[in-house]
């Protein structure tokens, strides 16, 4: 695993924390004491679970579902809290702020909290008491929040579910050990959460499909398979309850008036967007939507033309890339993507810093409010939101050159060996090709049989004019696998077929 420990150095992560941290975290108790819960909201009594990975051990939130007779729900969604043990200006708290995130690098967490923490005190095990924050909502039958409370909590998860359990539950009506008590719950929550996916989907939330890998690996942390990650309903629906969260407490903030941190998304990039939609023109589709001052709403209509199509993850893909980056920032602008007015994250303290500044805002402007607090934030909240963006980006880099080098080593494997995939980009220089199990690797032009290909800016092509043959993006093609390395990440392709 050193390969990967050197890609933790070089962007700037610690593996390790320091013996100033470690000495430090030795007074944190590792049960809470019945004297924490007094100014509390006692949540012990009801029906709180988690929904995660199979292998989470780090867990940030709960939840919960209430539906009453006039068709109003409440859902609570229970976070860590995280900020009762991470105190400002000490050693454990500059060492969070430092690393700002979490990194999760294919066999192993570089943890934002030492795992006393991350793993411990401050995750939402079962049938243990747990100090949270709570953001109690109450929603109507249309997905609107009518009213809200956010309060320090003591919550007692019931059962640590899984995504795949709960899966089988809402999607085949197969109930695993242990979940039989749950099922009325569970079903809901799917309920709401149908509910609020289609209030966000009718005002303008984008739903991308980007495909994630997980690579497995042997007891050497060699590669040895790549399997796509699947979100099914349970993903979906735990992803619903957080945004609407995010959004309330987001909006508690700004609504107010006071500083805040939010979570942002700009408009598309209009060059970009304007290329994207030039190339769907020449792809024969018919595009139905502003290039300028566009909305989500309009770009949503767009790709739901394509929707069907079989080159739609290829176009899905594309549209993805004419997106702003999503940052942090002390200024609300919105989410483009989400087609929220306010967004702030408030829901993942244990492994992202922006949420811990969350909490601390949200416990100072309902338990502190002063001139002198106000003050305080609005001169550190700029430059901490601009901290955060940099370590996030930093951190996606880290994760990002992990896989590649992975899948590369992956690929060492299996030279020779013949691939289906999609073409994935083009350049002067050649056809980049995504196989179904995302590894990407580079047919070069001068490989390409009957030779003579120049590049088409405008199609994104390689075209031979005199053959009259090109590559473009979408192109499913069969390549075999001439060459990979794993020390430059590099993964060279022949093609062998055009599907």
């Amino acid at each position: 695993g050193i390969d990967i420990v050197s890609f933790v150095y070089a962007h700037d992560f610690k593996p390790n924390f320091s013996e100033e941290v470690i000495k430090e975290i030795e007074s944190i108790p590792d049960e809470i004491d019945e004297k924490e819960t007094k100014d509390r909201l006692d949540l012990r009594d009801k029906i709180i679970f988690t929904i995660d990975g199979d292998d989470t051990k780090d867990i940030d939130d709960a939840i919960s579902i209430e539906k009453f007779e006039d068709g109003t729900y409440e859902l609570g969604v229970h976070i860590a809290d995280v900020s009762h043990y991470v105190k400002e200006k000490t050693k454990l708290d500059e060492e969070a702020y430092e690393s700002a995130t979490s990194v999760y690098l294919v066999d192993r967490v570089i943890p934002m909290l030492p795992h006393k923490l991350s793993n411990g005190i401050c995750s939402l095990n079962p049938d243990v008491d747990r100090l949270s924050l709570s953001c109690i909502m109450s929603i109507d039958k249309t997905g609107k929040v009518k009213k809200y409370d956010i309060k320090k909590s003591v919550i007692r998860s019931r059962i640590q579910m899984t995504y795949n359990n709960v899966n089988k539950i809402l999607d085949e009506n197969i109930i695993p050990d242990g979940y039989e008590p749950y099922v009325d719950e569970l079903r809901l929550m799917k309920e709401l959460s149908d509910i609020l996916r289609k209030n966000m989907i009718d005002r303008g939330y984008i739903e991308f499909h980007n495909p994630e890998a997980k690579i497995i690996v042997d007891e050497n942390c060699h590669p040895i398979d790549i399997k796509l990650r699947n979100e099914g309903t349970g993903e979906n629906m735990i992803e619903n309850f957080m945004v609407a969260a995010n959004e309330t407490v987001g909006g508690f903030i700004f609504y107010q008036n006071l500083p805040g941190i939010y979570r942002v998304h700009d408009k598309p990039d209009e060059k970009r967007l304007s290329s994207f939609f030039d190339f769907l023109s020449a792809k024969g589709y018919i595009v139905k939507g502003k290039r300028k001052d566009i909305t989500s709403k309009d770009l949503q209509k767009v790709l739901e033309q394509v929707q069907d199509k079989p080159d739609y993850m290829v176009l899905n893909d594309m549209a993805i890339r004419t997106q702003a980056k999503a940052v942090y920032s002390n200024e609300n602008i919105g989410h483009f993507g989400l087609g929220s007015k306010c967004y702030s994250h408030f829901t993942s303290p244990i492994r992202r810093y922006p949420d811990l500044i969350l909490h601390r805002l949200v416990k100072d402007y309902t338990e502190n409010y002063s001139e002198e607090t106000i003050e305080k934030w609005n001169s550190s909240l700029a430059e901490m939101a601009e901290h955060c963006s940099v370590k996030e980006q930093d951190a996606d880099k880290c994760e990002r050159d992990v896989e590649d080098m992975k899948k590369a080593e992956y690929m060492e494997d299996h030279i020779g060996d013949i691939f289906e995939g999609v073409i994935s980009g083009v350049l002067e220089f050649g056809i980049f090709v995504e196989l179904d199990n995302t590894v990407e690797g580079l047919v070069k032009i001068e490989s390409l049989p009957d030779g003579g290909y120049g590049y088409d800016p405008k199609s994104m092509s390689l075209t031979n004019s005199k053959k009259n043959k090109k590559f473009t993006f979408g192109d499913r093609v069969v390549v075999k696998v001439i060459n990979a390395n794993k020390d430059t990440s590099m993964i060279d392709f022949e093609l062998v077929e055009r599907k």
